[in-house]
């Protein structure tokens, strides 16, 4: 019976070899015919057959389907990352069967069949390249584990293996295998896939990340401009919705093994598209100004890290989900479509499985981590803790958690008014940003101004007072009405004696100060009696008690 099959199954090879014309995609067509009339450069230099390679009729190894070849010895090292919860083993069933020749190990003419070698142009082995995985597997998709309801379940993002019918299966004992997403004999699609992988379609018949299908990067038409370097080396497709998981993963060889991305340092899985030659704003030349967000510092990021207190780091995906980023815009204090399905803080100080409001992604780093970096100004009341600055139990606060306690700020310019929210970002952002007059990305990746601001704000005493000297100030508060006195008799005064607002405000907010007062200790020291406090006395009225430009105030009043 089993010799029936077995002359069954080469009168059906011979035919489809007379029959070569008519299946274009078939074995006898691809790279997988070693024969001497195979299309590619690695084939024997006299054998005529095809399945040999492969497949005998007698005399097999015992495994199916009739396997000529010899095991690799190989012991393998296998994928691993934090966050994988399958168990990949050393591959078995037919995995096993590929890396007999796919790792690189057992030369390609050694087959049971024959008493020596079948001999090949070349070295004999799979030459080095792309389909030599070698035994180090780890940067290629895990093979040989079981896809299981419990696995579906526990991993979330899976569809249950119970759907996987069609071109994608499992073997028989219910574990994926490299011919889970490869069929040997059917080259129709390229790399042997079992169906066309544009937009993806291999990768989400297993994988269903949240929010996939309508996030920018599974619809966006984006092509690539063709300037150096090539955003996308290992598949054929031209556009961004076309390249899907593609954009950022690749399943054999990835440049970084944990969680199979393209490139590393991480940055560079992003910042090969965000560069101006597929995504229209140069987000990567906003990272080489003064002052941004330290990406190409650290390369620690971890899904599985302390959402407050991780290693100290900043990467593009500590603030952009790609799964599920879009375009959507968004009125403060609102998450914009960038940033949704990120995790954060809450203004209780809460971590966040996923963001809402924009200063919960800013408050992740820059209020309750250990690590959350030193001040800019020497204060009168140093406070580094951003959740605490803004928050609307303070005396005085920029309106990021609620809107202000002030309800008579004469300077403020149309649309702001009293009752308004902002946006960290009204502040923190690109200097080359639409919102500062420019054509570059939006976001605080990186600026010219210290720190990481969107218009220039001197901070430093001594520099004349201008329009673009506070400008930053000035995008909200009227230059007229500072200069003028509106609020404060002594604004134009101070202005004139080359003082920075910094001098006397702190923009985020002061717990036990009003008016945003909280002095700036390098020019700012306690007055003749040892008094350094500014006292309100009620509307536009106040005392100081300090010693400023040598002049001691002790106090003086306006």
């Amino acid at each position: 019976m089993r010799h029936d099959r077995s002359a069954a199954m080469l009168t059906w090879v011979f035919a489809l070899v007379a029959l070569a014309p008519a299946f274009p995609d078939s074995v006898v067509n691809s790279r997988h015919n070693l024969s001497v009339g195979g299309p590619g450069a690695v084939k024997a230099t006299a054998e005529s057959q095809v399945c040999i390679f492969c497949h005998t009729p007698h005399d097999s190894s015992g495994e199916a389907p009739l396997w000529n070849r010899y095991a690799s010895a190989s012991t393998y090292v296998t994928y691993m990352s934090s966050t994988v919860l399958a168990s990949p083993g050393q591959p078995s069933g037919a995995s096993k069967l590929c890396l007999s020749c796919h790792d690189g190990t057992v030369a390609l003419g050694m087959v049971r069949s024959r008493a020596s070698e079948i001999p090949l142009f070349g070295s004999g082995t799979m030459p080095a390249g792309s389909s030599r995985l070698g035994a180090d597997l780890s940067d290629d998709h895990p093979v040989s584990f079981a896809f299981d309801q419990a696995l579906s379940a526990q991993k979330g993002e899976l569809v249950n293996p119970s759907l996987l019918t069609g071109a994608v299966k499992l073997d028989r004992a219910g574990n994926l295998q490299c011919t889970s997403c490869h069929d040997p004999h059917d080259n129709r699609y390229g790399k042997f896939l079992v169906v066309q992988n544009s937009s993806s379609a291999l990768c989400t018949a297993c994988h269903t990340p949240t929010g996939w299908t309508g996030s920018i990067h599974a619809a966006s038409t984006a092509t690539w401009n063709g300037a150096a370097p090539d955003p996308w080396p290992h598949t054929q497709e031209t556009t961004v919705a076309g390249n899907g998981c593609e954009n950022c993963h690749q399943p054999h060889g990835a440049g970084s093994p944990q969680r199979l991305l393209d490139f590393t340092p991480l940055e560079a899985n992003c910042l090969s598209c965000h560069n101006g030659h597929v995504a229209t704003r140069d987000v990567a030349g906003d990272f080489s100004k003064a002052s941004v967000h330290p990406i190409a510092a650290t390369d620690v990021h971890d899904p599985k890290e302390d959402t407050v207190n991780p290693p100290r780091h900043v990467e593009c995906v500590d603030c952009h989900n790609t799964h599920k980023a879009t375009t959507a815009s968004a009125s403060p204090p609102n998450a914009p479509g960038s940033l949704l399905g990120v995790r954060g803080v809450s203004s209780a100080g809460s971590p966040l499985a996923q963001i809402s409001f924009e200063y919960e992604l800013c408050f992740r780093c820059h209020a309750d981590s250990l690590n959350r970096g030193a001040a800019t100004v020497n204060r009168q009341f140093p406070q580094t803790n951003t959740r605490l600055e803004f928050s609307p139990t303070s005396r005085s606060y920029h309106p990021i958690l609620a809107a202000g306690r002030n309800p008579d700020v004469p300077s403020l310019v149309s649309p702001y008014t009293t009752s308004s929210i902002m946006s960290c970002t009204d502040c923190h952002n690109s200097n080359s940003s639409p919102a500062a007059g420019g054509s570059g990305p939006n976001g605080p990746h990186g600026s010219f101004y210290r720190p990481i601001l969107e218009r220039q704000l001197v901070i430093a005493e001594g520099s004349s007072e201008s329009l673009a000297s506070y400008a930053l100030c000035y995008k909200c508060h009227s230059r007229t009405s500072i200069r003028g006195d509106a609020s404060f008799g002594e604004h134009s005064k101070h202005l004139g004696l080359r003082a920075s607002c910094m001098t006397c405000h702190d923009p985020h907010g002061v717990e036990t100060a009003p008016q945003l007062i909280n002095f700036n200790r390098q020019y700012v020291t306690p007055s003749s009696s040892g008094r350094l406090e500014f006292v309100d006395s009620g509307r536009f009225r106040g005392s100081c008690y300090l010693t400023c430009h040598g002049e001691d105030h002790d106090p003086l009043s306006y």
